[in-house]
C-alpha cells in the first residue's frame, strides 16, 4: 500500500531535476503524491535548470541532462504539477511523509516559511519521514523544537548541506521558464544565494563533523544521508539518489 506524501516546492525558481527525480521515483514506487507551494501555483523551473548547455560557474560542469529537460517539459505539458495546494492549507495529519526540494528560490519561500516549519515540526513530532534536498535543508535548520530549548530539529543529526564552495557569487536572478501573467519571474536580484547554507546547517546541528558538504560530490558520487526521521540530499547531482533513499525508507 502506497504512502501519502506531501511534496513542497518553490514558486521562485525550482531546480527542475530536484523535483522531477524524487517525484518520478516515489510515484513509480506506488506512493500517492500531493504537491504544495507557497502561492498555490505551478512550481516553474528556473531557466538555468532547463538548459542542457548551461555550465555551473563554480563546478565547471554541465548540470542539466537532456533526458531530464525532456521529462520536465513532458510533466509541464501534461499539467502534472499544476494546481498544487498552498502550504498554509496543508496539514501533516493527512500525510505519511514530507518531502522538500530545492532550487535557489527555496531560500525565499521554503527555508524561512513558518507554515513549512509547522509541517516539519508536525512530521518530526509524529515520527514521520522528512526529506530535504539542497537549499531546502535550510528549512530543517530553521525549524525549532519548543520541547528542546528551541534547538533546531536537526540538532545532533547527521545531514547534508550544499557546499559553500558551490554557492553562487555576484548578481543572481530568479528567472523561470514558461512564465505567464499569473505565474511569472520575480524582478528580485540577490548577491548570490540568500544565505550560506553550509554554515547555517553546521550551526543548527551543533557540529561541523555531522554535516556532509563535500564539494567533490558528483553524479557518480552522490551524497544522501538518512538519520531518522530525516533524509537529506546535497544538491542537484544527488536528486535521484535522494528519491531512491526516500523510497527505501518508506518501504
Amino acid at each position: 500500500m502506497g504512502k501519502k506524501i506531501l511534496f513542497i516546492a518553490t514558486n521562485y525558481g525550482l531546480w527542475a531535476e530536484e523535483l522531477q527525480a524524487p517525484w518520478d521515483i516515489l510515484k513509480a514506487a506506488g506512493h500517492q503524491l500531493q504537491l504544495a507551494t507557497f502561492r498555490g501555483i505551478t512550481p516553474l523551473p528556473g531557466t538555468m535548470s532547463m538548459d542542457p548547455k548551461w555550465i555551473d560557474p563554480q563546478q565547471g560542469v554541465a548540470m542539466d541532462p537532456q533526458a531530464v529537460v525532456d521529462r520536465v517539459n513532458e510533466i509541464l505539458d501534461t499539467g502534472e504539477w499544476a494546481n498544487p495546494i498552498r502550504t498554509v492549507d496543508a496539514n501533516m495529519d493527512d500525510y505519511d511523509a514530507l518531502v522538500l526540494v530545492g532550487g535557489a528560490g527555496s531560500a525565499l519561500d521554503i527555508a524561512g516559511n513558518m507554515d513549512v516549519h509547522r509541517l516539519i515540526l508536525q512530521a518530526y513530532k509524529s515520527g514521520k519521514t522528512v526529506g530535504a534536498l539542497c537549499y531546502a535543508v535550510g528549512a530543517l535548520a530553521l525549524t525549532r523544537d519548543p520541547d528542546n530549548d528551541f534547538k533546531s530539529v536537526i540538532y545532533g543529526k547527521h545531514v547534508t548541506a550544499h557546499p559553500h564552495a558551490w554557492d553562487f557569487v555576484g548578481d543572481h536572478n530568479y528567472q523561470v521558464i514558461r512564465p505567464s501573467a499569473d505565474n511569472h519571474s520575480t524582478d528580485l536580484i540577490t548577491n548570490g544565494f540568500v544565505f550560506p547554507l553550509q554554515f547555517l546547517v553546521e550551526d543548527a546541528v551543533g557540529s561541523r563533523a555531522l554535516v556532509s558538504s563535500d564539494p567533490k560530490t558528483s553524479r557518480q558520487r552522490p551524497s544522501v544521508v538518512y538519520d531518522a526521521p530525516f533524509v537529506t540530499g546535497l544538491s542537484v547531482e544527488s536528486s535521484s539518489a535522494y528519491g531512491k533513499k526516500l523510497a527505501e525508507v518508506l518501504a
